[in-house]
């Protein structure tokens, strides 16, 4: 969450905010509940993402002729693995795997950069992730894998906020903030234009927020 320096094994990550307009005129984003069986976050509502992996520096050369843009790479592959859907220069569209995008790369532009959260040295599980954001089509439908990923779906931000409120969702604290700073968007470009500045959070409210907030729980 903070760039902190600390011995403990830091794994790069990336995640993608995909973003559509609603039917309300809200903007709507693509959001996933992890699975029950998984090692992080499990049962956790988050972001198409994951850790960046040795393929993706190949897979960002192919695509944006620069192999230095792994994240991003790992943005679009990570999005194909967990809800059968990958970024072309047209657009989203359903896939089984990055064939598609292998064969029409997307422009580097298509992917907005969001925010940077680098976990802090406490917290079991660590990654340096970067957050993107890409425009969808309204008639784009998220197939979910049913392994990492056991339910995806288009929801507002503010829909999702009042969920959690509820106690109907989990929310680890650097997707609550995201999505709260997209419930401040009233549309799909404020979305794309949106430049987070991430933090932690202040001692009110570590102390009033739900401890799942908070904790890896």
């Amino acid at each position: 969450m903070s760039a902190v320096d600390d011995e403990r094994p830091i794994r790069r990550a990336a995640s993608i905010v995909c973003v559509r307009d609603g039917a309300n005129g809200e903007p709507e984003v693509l959001v996933v509940e992890r699975s029950a069986a998984s090692r992080f976050l499990p049962g956790y509502v988050a972001f198409p993402g994951g850790a960046v992996d040795a393929e993706d520096e190949m897979h960002a050369e192919r695509w944006f002729g620069d192999g230095s843009e792994a994240a991003r790479a790992a943005a679009v592959r990570e999005l194909v693995e967990e809800v059968g859907l990958t970024l072309t220069v047209t657009g989203l569209v359903p896939a089984h795997d990055v064939r598609p995008t292998d064969a029409t790369p997307p422009a580097i532009d298509q992917l907005s950069p969001l925010c940077h959260w680098v976990a802090p040295p406490e917290v079991p599980v660590r990654f340096d992730a970067r957050y993107f954001t890409v425009a969808a089509q309204e008639d784009v439908v998220p197939v979910p894998d049913d392994a990492e990923v056991a339910a995806s779906w288009w929801t507002s931000p503010r829909q999702l906020l009042a969920e959690w409120a509820a106690g109907g969702r989990k929310l680890y604290w650097p997707t609550w903030l995201t999505v709260t700073a997209l419930a401040g968007c009233a549309s799909v470009h404020d979305v794309l234009a949106l430049r987070l500045e991430t933090r932690e959070p202040t001692p009110a409210e570590q102390a009033t927020m739900p401890r799942h907030v908070m904790e890896q729980v």
